[in-house]
């Protein structure tokens, strides 16, 4: 029997995909796309769904209401006698010259949530971009109900309809998006029912199916093998800290990858204590752990030919009186000291440890991952990331980022933080008590647990990673999954 805190407690709701050659004989509904055509008419690409009539009069159907093509507008109107559905929903794709996957992503993603209350649905808007528009479905289609009693949503399953040798595709797209959404659910799991034990079990159980070789070090473990940074985030909580490091061995001779994730399963701030208002939605900071997990699961689910490494340090963050404090000095694995000023910049205290266990692995590459700084959203804003680190892989990951609709911004490290990060009593700082520039310092600080000569790159995703604002396109409340799918993605050309 499994352990209860070997699962989450609640799981996202998705739409259930499924790919076939041909139309199902009878539906609920029919999605289509409608561009913009010349003089406002409306604009319905032939997908052989419908036959010439029943096509002509779906045109005209949607003209009558003034169905609008601007991209995610919906318009839904009953279907044609004998057209084997009962309504048909067309949603905006816009100027058709302007069309392209992020585009896809964002309508199929809004045209999710408008079928939430249908149960079967046919489509061929896949043609337009197949993978896009499976993640759009899924990630747009995703809801998190947590513990609420009262369920009132359909369980859609949504028919793609296309070529035979699309399939591998399909099946490509849909675990990457599953791999958004295992993201997601971990991080909207509260932390009352995902502290850093029940986390670990719940990687070490997800590793199991994966076929990914996982080791969890408790505190003991992580007393005796000199972790002092998780040491002193986790210790003014009741619930000890772990670190959890994750293997996926696809092939002997391979790029060897590390990803390194910061996993503070809930953040006070410790000592530095945090103001009270939206303190809640600290239950996310652990999201760079659990977007690098997913993203070693995602690549033992898609076989892929790299070898990939996830250090994921997890630790509460609280005050108490054995939390550690203003002025308190740790020793990091691996020996280099930290002064800490403030306990609220935790988690690249954290990291610290994590990297310099990573750099022992001699990997090609070293990625890491935070939701590390407010400094980040007041750069960038609350929907790209911040990347910094080795010119060309911060420059490739931040354009991985853009490219598949997970903005992202490489920025420098600068000169000037070489002199701010000294500290008169160790060997650095954590922090500069000045919010100049906090984003580039957090990245400097961790530059120090990377081994020379090694390709590194930090994604600071303080805000893409949670988001507080209105749904739009695929982006729904809460957690996003950011950075999964670009760093699915740059695994992908290293095969």
């Amino acid at each position: 029997m499994a352990r209860p805190d070997t699962d989450l407690p609640a799981r996202g709701i998705i739409p259930e995909l499924e790919f076939s050659t041909k139309a199902p004989a009878q539906a609920d509904v029919l999605l289509v796309g409608v561009f913009a055509g010349a003089e406002d008419e409306i604009e319905l690409p032939d997908h052989g769904l419908l036959g010439r009539s029943e096509l002509r009069e779906v045109c005209e159907g949607l003209a009558a209401v003034g169905a609008q093509t601007d991209p995610g507008s919906i318009t839904r109107i009953p279907a044609p006698a004998k057209s084997g559905v009962e309504a048909v929903v067309a949603v905006g794709l816009g100027d058709p010259e302007e069309l392209d996957d992020e585009t896809i992503r964002r309508v199929t993603g809004t045209a999710a949530r408008a079928l939430k209350k249908d149960k079967s649905v046919v489509t061929a808007i896949n043609t337009l971009g197949l993978a896009a528009t499976v993640e759009g479905l899924i990630l747009g289609g995703y809801d998190y109900r947590g513990l609420r009693s009262a369920d009132d949503t359909t369980d859609v399953t949504i028919t793609l309809i296309g070529e035979r040798g699309d399939k591998d595709e399909f099946v490509t797209a849909q675990i990457i998006a599953e791999a958004v959404v295992f993201t997601r659910d971990l991080v909207n799991t509260p932390s009352s029912h995902l502290y850093p034990e029940a986390y670990a079990n719940v990687l070490a159980a997800e590793a199991k199916r994966h076929g990914v070789k996982a080791e969890v070090l408790d505190d003991a473990a992580l007393n005796d093998q000199g972790f002092g940074g998780i040491l002193a985030v986790g210790g003014g909580s009741a619930r000890t800290p772990r670190l959890v490091r994750l293997q996926w061995s696809g092939k002997k001779k391979a790029p060897q990858v590390g990803l390194v994730g910061k996993g503070i399963t809930f953040d006070t701030g410790g000592i530095s204590l945090k103001p009270p208002a939206k303190m809640e939605n600290m239950i996310s900071d652990m999201g760079g752990s659990a977007a690098m997990a997913a993203v070693v699961f995602a690549a033992a689910r898609l076989k892929l030919p790299v070898n990939v490494t996830a250090t994921l340090p997890l630790a509460e963050n609280m005050p108490s009186g054995t939390a550690i404090r203003p002025g308190d000095l740790i020793t990091h694995y691996g020996g280099t000291t930290s002064e800490v000023l403030n306990t609220d910049a935790e988690g690249r205290l954290v990291l610290a440890d994590a990297l310099a266990r990573a750099s022992e692995d001699n990997p090609d590459y070293l990625v890491d991952t935070a939701t590390l700084t407010g400094a980040q959203m007041v750069s960038l804003g609350s929907r790209t990331a911040g990347v910094m680190g080795t010119d060309e892989l911060r420059d490739t990951l931040a354009e991985t980022g853009a490219a598949v609709g997970e903005n992202a911004w490489a920025m420098p490290l600068l000169e000037e933080h070489d002199e701010q990060l000294k500290s008169p009593v160790a060997d650095i700082r954590n922090h500069t008590n000045s919010r100049n520039g906090g984003m580039l310092f957090a990245a400097r600080y961790l530059r120090e647990f990377v081994a020379d000569d090694t390709e590194w790159a930090h994604i600071d995703i303080a805000g893409p990673s949670y988001n507080t604002e209105g749904v739009y396109g695929y982006t729904v409340k809460r957690a996003t999954g950011v950075p999964v799918r670009t760093l699915v993605s740059w695994l992908r050309t290293l095969t």
